[in-house]
């Protein structure tokens, strides 16, 4: 995937009133992003209309809708003539589904795990979009106040942000997941093979953001070290054969990567 540009939204706009001084935004979708935006927008000193749940219509002069892909439609055409501003937040969705709106459409995607109302966006990066000048400015104007760096995120471009997204943090679950199975072989509990691993874990996404992958990369397959890689293939047959297939495309992955001329690290 290409790599994504990053540029700050144009803080320019025809309405005085988005550039500065209080926000009334109403939330649509009481679930964990709803909440959670909810918490921040009144930290960072705007009025919150919200989050009401599906159905309910909430007021202000922007409403986000914080509702899952599919309800975004509808939703949409539930808050109709409420508010000149009606934004989602979804990372996958274009704009053009916040069409039954009839509003200037603008997107709002916070690229963190938001797990629970409390979680920290400050330091996030955030998609942002806007079908006009003034909406992309006032998805660049929130997610610059609630502490996240904007990044503007083509329609066209969204689908493979996304997948980098889920690539990045739901598959790194996925594979932890794996680590765990696999360590029960060695008499590991899932909770033992955390605490054991975890700084592991920890580490090796530190030497990732400094250093870049290629950098970053240590173990038996990085080193050429065959036998090893053969013995693990066997542990992880014996153990969880159903992962052999994910095991066989990682090593390939892994040398592929292993592979790559070092690139010069910039600080």
């Amino acid at each position: 995937m290409r790599e994504l540009e990053r540029i700050a939204a144009d803080t320019s706009t025809d309405a005085p009133a988005l550039a500065a001084g209080t926000l009334r935004i109403g939330i649509v979708g009481a679930g964990r992003v709803g909440a959670a935006l909810a918490r921040a927008l009144r930290a960072a000193g705007h009025e919150v209309d919200g989050p009401g749940g599906r159905g309910e219509i909430a007021g202000g002069e922007a409403i986000l809708l914080c509702v899952p892909d599919g309800e975004i439609g509808s939703a949409a055409a539930a808050v109709a003539g409420s508010a000149r501003f009606v934004g989602h937040t979804s990372g996958a969705t274009p704009l053009t589904a916040l069409g039954p709106a009839r509003a200037e459409a603008f997107g709002l995607h916070p690229l963190q795990t938001i797990t629970h109302p409390e979680v920290e966006l400050r330091g996030s990066g955030c998609a942002v979009a806007g079908e006009t000048p003034a909406a992309l400015a006032l998805a660049g104007r929130l997610a610059t106040e609630l502490g996240m760096e904007p990044i503007e995120i083509a329609d066209s471009d969204r689908a493979a942000y996304h997948a980098a997204a889920s690539i990045a943090s739901n598959f790194l679950v996925t594979l932890e997941a794996a680590a765990e199975t696999v360590a029960a072989g060695a008499g590991i509990d899932p909770a033992g093979a955390r605490r054991l691993l975890g700084p592991l874990v920890r580490t090796t996404v530190e030497n990732w953001l400094s250093d870049g992958p290629r950098a970053a990369l240590t173990g038996p397959v990085a080193r050429g070290d065959e036998r090893t890689v053969a013995a693990q293939r066997e542990a992880v047959s014996e153990t969880a054969p159903e992962l052999l297939p994910l095991f066989d495309e990682l090593v390939e992955r892994t040398r592929a990567l292993a592979r790559r001329p070092a690139l010069e690290v910039v600080a």
